[in-house]
C-alpha cells in the first residue's frame, strides 16, 4: 500500500490535528469529509476556548461546539441574549464575558434561571452594569463555581460579597480589583466572620483586592483568621493598610505570593513583621512603597530568605541594602530593582557574586549603573532576561 496521508486511520489524523493551532484546526476541517470527521474528534479540541461574536442567530453553532467537546466560551461581543449561550451549551464549564459592557443584571438574570452544575469559571471583569443582584443569581445557581472574576465591576458592594459567601463555598479564586464600595465588612463576610448569615468562602486560594481603597488592617485580620488556605494575595494600591496589618499576615503559613505594590503606608516595620512570622513566601512585591529602604532588605534576608521573586522597583534601597541581602538569598530567581536610583555598579557586582540562580533582573531607570556593572550581571550563569527599559537584553545578546 502506498504511504499517503489519506491512508491514515481517523484516530491518527486526530492525533496530528491536535497539535495544530486554533486556525489550523478549522482549516483542516475544510479539506475533505475524512479530514472534517477526524478534526471533529473531541481529542483535537480538548481545552480549547471558543471565541464568539454573538450577533445573529446561528442554529448550527452550539451543536457544532458540543460535537467537538468544547465547553469553554469567550463572548467577544454580545448582541443577543446571554440565555442563548446557556441554553445552547448546558454543559458549559467556563464562560468569559470580560468587557461585555452591555451585559446587565436583567440579561444575566434571564440566563441563570436554574442550576448549572458544570460551570466552574465565570469572568465578568469590566461588566460595569453588573450589581449585587447578579451576584445573588450566581450564588443561587452556580454552586460549583471555583473562579469568579469581578475586576472593574464598580457597583459591587458588601451585600454582594455576603451573597457570594452564602452560596459559593467551592470558590478558590476571586478577583475584586477596583470594587470601590467593598470594605472591611465585605471581607469579613468572605472570611466567615458572619457565620449566622453566611458560611464564607473558606476554600479561597487566590484573592485579588487591588485598588480596594476602603480596606484597612481589619480586613487583613479577617483574612488571617478565616482564609487560612490562601496562597496568593494581591493588595496592591490598597492605601488604607499599614505596617500593623502585616502582623496578621505574618502567620499565614500557606501564603506563597504577596503583592503590596504602591501600598503607601507599608515600610520597613511592616517588612519586619512579615519576616518575624511563620511565612514561607516565594514571591513578594513592594514596588513603589516609598517607605521601604535598606533595613527592609536586612529583614528579608533574615526571615524571607526563601523568596524566588522580589520586586523593589522605585524603593529607597542602595548598595548597602543589597549587601545586607544577597548572601542569604540563594533561591532568588527574579529581582526587579528598576528605578532604584541609588543602586550603582557596586550593587550589581554584589548581585553577580552571590545571586547565581537569577534568571531575570529589571534595571530600568537605574541611572547610576554603567557598562562595567552590566558586564558583571551578564555573566550570571542562569540569566535569561535583562531589562533596561526600551532595550531588553536576552540570553543571546549578552555582553562578553
Amino acid at each position: 500500500m502506498e504511504a499517503h496521508i489519506s491512508n491514515l486511520f481517523p484516530e491518527i489524523l486526530a492525533m496530528i490535528f491536535s497539535y495544530l493551532d486554533l486556525r489550523g484546526k478549522g482549516r483542516v476541517a475544510q479539506v475533505c469529509k475524512a479530514w472534517r470527521d477526524a478534526s471533529y474528534h473531541k481529542s483535537v479540541w480538548r481545552g480549547v476556548e471558543a471565541k464568539l461574536h454573538l450577533r445573529r442567530a446561528n442554529p448550527s453553532l452550539f451543536p457544532s461546539l458540543q460535537t467537538r467537546g468544547i465547553r469553554k466560551v469567550q463572548i467577544l461581543s454580545l448582541r443577543r441574549s446571554l440565555s442563548y449561550v446557556i441554553q445552547g451549551m448546558p454543559n458549559i464549564e467556563s464562560l468569559n464575558l470580560s468587557g461585555c459592557y452591555n451585559l446587565t443584571d436583567n440579561g444575566l438574570g434571564h440566563a441563570f434561571v436554574q442550576d448549572i452544575p458544570s460551570l466552574q469559571i465565570l469572568n465578568l471583569s469590566l461588566c460595569k452594569q453588573i450589581t449585587d443582584s447578579s451576584l445573588g443569581r450566581i450564588a443561587q445557581y452556580l454552586k460549583n463555581l471555583e473562579l469568579l472574576e469581578l475586576g472593574g465591576c464598580s457597583n459591587i458592594t458588601n451585600t454582594g460579597l455576603l451573597l457570594i459567601a452564602w452560596g459559593l463555598h467551592r470558590l478558590k479564586s476571586l478577583n475584586l480589583r477596583s470594587c470601590r464600595h467593598v470594605s472591611d465588612v465585605g471581607i469579613g463576610h468572605l472570611a466567615g466572620m458572619t457565620r449566622s448569615a453566611a458560611e464564607g468562602c473558606l476554600n479561597l486560594e487566590h484573592l485579588t483586592l487591588q485598588d480596594c481603597q476602603k480596606l484597612t488592617d481589619l480586613s487583613l485580620k479577617h483574612i488571617s483568621k478565616g482564609l487560612n488556605k490562601l496562597k496568593v494575595l494581591n493588595l496592591s494600591f490598597c492605601g488604607g493598610i499599614s505596617d500593623a496589618g502585616m502582623i496578621h499576615l505574618s502567620y499565614m503559613t500557606q501564603l506563597w505570593t504577596l503583592n503590596l505594590r504602591s501600598c503607601d503606608n507599608i515600610g520597613d516595620t511592616g517588612i519586619m513583621h512579615l519576616a518575624m512570622g511563620s511565612l514561607r513566601l516565594f514571591g513578594l512585591d513592594v514596588s513603589f512603597c516609598d517607605k521601604i529602604g535598606d533595613q527592609s532588605l536586612a529583614y528579608i534576608s533574615q526571615g524571607l530568605f526563601q523568596l524566588k521573586s522580589l520586586s523593589l522597583c522605585s524603593c529607597h534601597v542602595s548598595d548597602d541594602g543589597i549587601n545586607r541581602m544577597v548572601r542569604q538569598m540563594h533561591e532568588l530567581k527574579t529581582l526587579n530593582i528598576g528605578q532604584c536610583v541609588r543602586i550603582t555598579d557596586k550593587g550589581l557586582e554584589l548581585i553577580a557574586d552571590h545571586l547565581t540562580q537569577l534568571t531575570g533582573i529589571d534595571l530600568y531607570g537605574c541611572t547610576k549603573i554603567t557598562k562595567r556593572g552590566l558586564e558583571r550581571i551578564t555573566q550570571l550563569p542562569c540569566l535569561k532576561v535583562l531589562n533596561l527599559g526600551l532595550w531588553q537584553m536576552t540570553e543571546g545578546e549578552r555582553v562578553r
